[in-house]
């Protein structure tokens, strides 16, 4: 269901200003960070291209998880409503992301192994790299088969930061 009108709000954060946009109903529809702008009106024109969006405050329990949650209560974000436009495999994708408890990380393979398709790796990291609701739906929890860090639509230093906050273990690279 098209939303009726979105609602962007520019939010401070420790690690950089963040993007948010809710609709009339309170629901989180994207989040992106401020470096990234472009790319999400792009989406959300892609997606949403009849609903009008003005700046202002967003839906109330969505800011005040987010602020909690850059307050230190990694927990805030759980129960947050979103909605998310993509093609069935993406939802899949994100919906299986949102059950990766805080404080754990899974590999893109164990991803796909998950929402039962194994052979589809390079399929989720993909669908990962598409969400347009990070860290509310938490791609930043998929790494490396190894450990390490990979791909982070909002930066590696980001996904860093949003691993450690949740008490979650990654192997640092090394400097080449």
């Amino acid at each position: 269901m098209r939303p009726e009108r979105l609602t962007l709000e520019r939010l401070a954060t420790p690690i950089g200003e963040a993007l948010v946009v809710t609709d009339e109903a309170g629901r989180l529809r994207a989040f992106n960070w401020r470096d990234y702008e472009a790319r999400m009106l792009a989406w959300i024109g892609r997606h949403y291209p009849k609903t009008p969006l003005a700046e202002g405050r967003c839906a109330g329990p969505v800011r005040q998880a987010l602020l909690a949650y850059f307050a230190g209560d990694a927990s805030a974000l759980d129960g947050v409503a979103w909605v998310a436009s993509g093609t069935p495999f993406q939802l899949k994708v994100w919906e299986t992301l949102c059950t990766i408890p805080r404080g754990e990380t899974l590999s893109y393979a164990q991803l796909a192994e998950r929402i039962g398709r194994p052979t589809a790796v390079r399929a989720v990291g993909l669908a990962n790299g598409a969400n347009p609701i990070s860290l509310v739906v938490p791609c930043h929890r998929v790494i490396g088969a190894d450990g390490s860090l990979t791909g982070y639509g909002g930066g590696l230093p980001r996904k860093r930061w949003l691993l450690a906050h949740e008490g979650a273990s990654f192997k640092e690279q090394m400097a080449a």
